[in-house]
């Protein structure tokens, strides 16, 4: 492999740099697109060989949700079906809708507030390249700006891998084999559950073909300050049973982090750029990424990437996901994006619904209705 330097230093015969953006072609400032509800705008169309190797994007828009329900397609080479799919936000580190600054090698959102949005992803296609966004918020985007930097080259070889990019969304429940629910912690009751297979797992790549697997951005919601990552990372390549060649031992662990973190972090290759806003245990919003750069994961004919909810799958979480990987085409047609209104957050966890719970637990506990003083840590016998 080339070292960095030796790329700078070799000069590359047949290759022209180009760029698409959103500029004013009168001369002016309106360097915008405003995209209508409903409509889509093709961002680039370009025909020939070449490898995108840098996307900028910034939005104005009245839709406090727009980066959940603004989608981006990705095809190459002239495909039927997108090699990316996904929310824009999500896309570029951005979960939940919102807007705040991240850093990761590949893909960042940096100032102001996270609202210029980045990706150094390199995305070679043979055959052409057509990046579009569908608006799918009730009110138009006023104003959608844009790079797409590019190399023209005179032809890639025929068995160059493609990148593609998928999002999914699943809210879990607990699916422990031994019916307590929530035993996250063994809170409950002992032992632990067992989870010997992938069964009940999230699944967040789920692959046919030849290529590498090279990132994935981590959004939970957790409806609890119970630890939400006791979760295994299992990986089954090629058809293989589990628990296959690559195989975890917690959540954290596989963003490379230890011991329940709750900080933002932010490393080239990993880190935690969002975390909840209530320190009351791990209760709300964390986002988690880890790029695989140095050590891809190879498959031959196919991957199944998936991790628990809470040890053996024993947690209510929602949980959304983009794996990022290439590989050679043709690639199976990935799952059509729920509808805009089923993308947005579930409602937020306040005060008063914890004190609501506390409630529930005096009354459980309690004599009378709970009238008598408790603290919050007693128990009531088990019948």
């Amino acid at each position: 492999m080339h070292s960095f330097m030796d790329m700078l230093c070799t000069i590359k015969k047949g290759v022209r740099t180009k760029r698409i953006s959103s500029y004013d072609k009168t001369g002016g400032n309106g360097d915008c697109r405003r995209i209508d509800t409903g409509g889509a705008e093709i961002l680039a169309d370009i025909t020939g060989s070449g490898i995108i190797k840098h996307i900028w994007f910034t939005v104005a828009c009245e839709d406090p949700m727009y980066r959940r329900k603004l989608v981006l397609r990705m095809y190459w080479n002239n495909e039927k079906y997108p090699s990316v799919l996904c929310p824009l936000g999500d896309f570029f580190g951005q979960g939940w809708g919102e807007h705040y600054n991240y850093v990761s090698l590949p893909l960042c959102a940096s100032p102001q507030d996270g609202k210029a949005l980045n990706c150094y992803f390199p995305m070679p296609f043979i055959e052409g390249a057509r990046i579009e966004i569908e608006n799918q918020c009730d009110v138009p985007v006023d104003a959608f700006y844009f790079y797409i930097d590019y190399e023209e080259h005179e032809r890639l070889p025929a068995d160059t891998a493609l990148f593609h990019a998928d999002w999914r969304r699943e809210f879990t429940k607990p699916e422990g084999g031994s019916g307590r629910g929530e035993n996250e912690w063994c809170v409950i009751s002992e032992p632990f559950d067992l989870n010997p297979s992938v069964k009940n797992n999230f699944v967040f790549a789920d692959i046919e073909g030849a290529g590498h697997f090279v990132g994935i951005h981590y959004y939970v919601d957790c409806p609890s300050p119970m630890w939400y990552g006791e979760g295994d990372d299992m990986w089954l390549i090629d058809g293989e049973p589990w628990p296959g060649s690559l195989h975890g031992t917690g959540t954290e662990d596989f963003f490379n982090s230890s011991w329940c973190p709750n900080q933002i972090y932010s490393h080239p290759f990993f880190g935690y750029a969002r975390i909840p806003e209530q320190r009351f245990g791990w209760l709300g919003r964390t986002h988690c990424y880890r790029f695989f750069l140095q050590d891809p994961i190879y498959f031959e004919k196919s991957l199944h990437a998936s991790i628990e909810h809470g040890h053996a799958n024993v947690l209510s979480l929602d949980l959304c996901t983009v794996a990022y990987w290439y590989q050679t085409e043709p690639h199976q047609a990935f799952r059509a994006l729920p509808a805009a209104g089923d993308r947005l957050n579930r409602p937020e966890i306040t005060q008063r619904d914890v004190h609501l719970w506390r409630d529930a637990w005096r009354r459980e506990t309690g004599p009378e209705l709970g009238t008598e003083a408790l603290w919050g840590n007693e128990t009531k016998p088990r019948k």
